[in-house]
């Protein structure tokens, strides 16, 4: 079980991250 929270978390990080980077690069333009 532990595996799929940490898969987990590490694809929402991922996600919340590059949402981030997208709305920096967004604010540039």
């Amino acid at each position: 079980m532990s595996l799929i929270y940490l898969v987990g978390g590490v694809v929402a990080v991922g996600l919340l991250g590059y949402l981030v980077y997208a709305l920096i690069r967004a604010e540039d333009f």
